[in-house]
This record gives structure tokens, C-alpha cells and sequence, in this order.
């Protein structure tokens, strides 16, 4: 069963948030302080959450992500997981992650069944890494990186935001992990979610990142698999990993677009950067799939053809990715 919308995309990802809650504060994610957590009777349970992800399913997705905030630190995480990685029809189960916690978990979210992680990682500098995620540890992102392969997990995408005068020096660096240790590295242009004035001075497009790169190494564009995002994605000759380029801000990629995703509060969104949203919660207290079926069909239906993000500002109202699942 194929689920498209109105323009024919084929919307076979659901990105689906746990918890707004985190264990680092990252700048362009949230701001330093203000931002007050969702108490625990409005974040969706993992019944709902499974009826939600059991639903879309049934309707034709094929791959769930899970996201947040930071999905390790809710509880029973691994329970939750190994339910959703056994639903008929989900093809691929997928989760983001800062890596903090990974180290410690990564045995266990292995044998939960998921199959992919990607994990955030901005720089690869000790002092770098703290000052964007406001004192983030970066030996224990490595050290999780590491763990994670070591009980069989491929090497982790790594998803890295590129800021202008924060660690665009470290284009090249990341781009070598791709080489050298097999890494998908998924070089992300900033985006405005958090209210910031004068934003753009941030923002590096992916056509100057991929010029950078260009200039050291040769690069071969190649396909993407069938559950990808929206990158662009390419290979240095003989290295086992590979090098995206979302370019949400410089290049939109929404002709592609394929996936919804619901926030841990129950709001489904057919885009990231449309203010429009669906409460979800009257289909799931008490249950009801047949209406549930329905609503997120209409959420499908009902998809933007385009955010409206460029480098001349943006119309959407300002957000934390942490409440949203970025």
C-alpha cells in the first residue's frame, strides 16, 4: 500500500518524538534558559505512541524515527523500541540521538531492533562542541560512536549543522570520518527555529560546503536508498561512508519530501516549518484507529508543497526542536 499526498509523494516516514526533554542545551535548538518542559500528563504515553506508529503503518509507512528532544532519557526507551521494531510492515526503525547516553545503551538498543542510529554531533572539538551544546562532553558522544559499532550497529550517520564562524573549519575533518571510519556524514545548512535577529550570518549553503570539500577530495553524487531524507549524497572514491548535504535554507528539497512526524504531545505536522498542526489526542483518549486512520490521512493529504525558508527570513512561528522533533 503506497500512502502519497496531493502531489504525488510517496509518504513512507513517520518521525516520531518521545519526549521534548534533553540532556544538552544546544543554541540553535533552544535557548539558554525560559524553555519550561512539558509535565508528564500531556506527553503522549507509549500505548498512544504505538497506536499512533501501528496506524501509520497500516496506511503505508514504512520507516519510523525516533526522535526528541533526547529519546534515551525517557524511561523505558528499550521496552518501547522492541515493540515498534516487531509492527508488521515497518520495513525500517531509525533513531536520533545526541549520543550522550549511547555508550551506556547501545548494547540494548541493538538487540531492541533498531537498525540505524544517527547521531548529532556539531564539531569534533572538546571546547567547540561544549560552547554549542552549552557544556555537552564530547569524549562521551566518541566513546558512545564507538560502543555503538562494537555490538554491531553500522557506523552511525553523523548529523552536523554547519555555522558560519562556529565550525566551518571543520568541514574537511568531518568529511574525512566518512574515509576513515566509514561514517554518513549529513552536513546540515542552519536553520531558524529558535527566535534569533540576523540569523543568516550563520548560515553557510551546502553548495559552498560542498565547494570546500571539492577542493580536497574528488566526489561521486549517488543514489540514495529508498528510506533516505532529503540530502544530497556523495562519496570520496573508496570510502565506505558517505557525505549529504541538506540544503533547506539555499536549495528547498520539499519536491521530495517524504514524511510526516507527530511531536510528543500528540501534534501531527505535514511540515516541519508550517505552522499548521493536528491534535491528535481526540483520536487517541480514548482510542479510536479507524478515526485515527483517518486524520492522519487527511494530514497527508493536506501537505505544503513548500516551507518558506530563504535567506531573505521566513514567515513560520518560532519553535524549540526539542518541542517539535526536528
Amino acid at each position: 500500500m503506497k500512502l502519497t499526498d496531493s502531489l504525488g509523494r510517496n509518504i513512507n516516514y513517520l518521525r516520531l518524538s518521545v519526549t521534548d526533554r534533553c540532556n544538552m542545551r544546544c543554541f540553535y535548538c533552544m535557548p539558554k534558559e525560559g524553555i519550561v518542559n512539558k509535565g508528564h500528563e500531556a506527553v503522549l504515553t507509549y500505548e498512544e505512541l504505538l497506536l499512533i506508529a501501528e496506524t501509520a503503518v497500516g496506511l503505508g509507512i514504512e520507516k519510523i524515527r525516533i526522535t526528541g528532544g533526547e529519546p534515551l532519557v525517557r524511561s523505558d526507551i528499550i521496552a518501547f523500541l522492541g515493540r515498534l521494531s516487531v509492527i508488521p510492515g515497518l520495513r525500517h526503525l531509525a533513531l536520533t540521538t545526541n549520543g550522550l547516553l549511547l555508550s551506556e545503551m547501545a548494547a540494548d538498543l541493538y538487540k531492541s531492533g533498531v537498525q540505524r542510529l544517527n547521531v548529532s554531533l556539531d564539531s569534533l572539538n572538546a571546547q567547540t562542541f561544549s560552547d554549542i551544546t552549552r557544556g555537552g562532553d564530547l569524549n562521551k558522544v566518541l566513546a558512545g560512536l564507538e560502543a555503538a559499532e562494537q555490538v554491531g550497529f553500522p557506523p552511525p550517520k553523523i548529523n552536523c549543522v554547519i555555522m558560519r564562524g562556529v565550525n566551518e573549519e571543520e568541514i574537511l575533518s568531518f568529511a574525512e570520518l566518512s574515509r576513515l571510519r566509514g561514517n554518513s556524514i549529513r552536513f546540515i545548512e542552519y536553520m531558524p527555529a529558535v527566535k534569533e535577529d540576523d540569523w543568516q550570518r550563520y548560515c553557510i549553503s551546502g553548495e559552498e560546503i560542498l565547494e570546500k570539500i571539492a577542493a580536497r577530495y574528488t566526489l561521486e553524487q549517488i543514489d540514495k536508498g529508498a528510506f533516505s531524507g532529503p540530502s544530497r549524497d556523495f562519496r570520496i572514491p573508496g570510502a565506505r561512508g558517505s557525505i549529504g548535504i541538506i540544503t533547506a535554507v539555499s536549495g528547498h528539497f520539499c519536491s521530495e519530501c517524504n514524511r510526516i512526524r507527530v511531536t510528543s504531545t500528540g501534534q501531527a505536522k505535514g511540515c516541519l516549518f508550517a505552522d499548521a498542526k493536528t491534535d491528535l489526542i481526540p483520536w487517541l483518549r480514548p482510542p479510536d484507529r479507524e478515526g485515527l486512520a483517518k486524520v492522519l490521512r487527511a494530514i497527508v493529504s493536506t501537505k505544503p508543497e513548500r516551507h518558506d525558508i530563504s535567506q531573505d527570513g521566513y514567515t513560520h512561528t518560532n519553535f524549540t526542536m526539542s518541542q517539535v522533533g526536528g
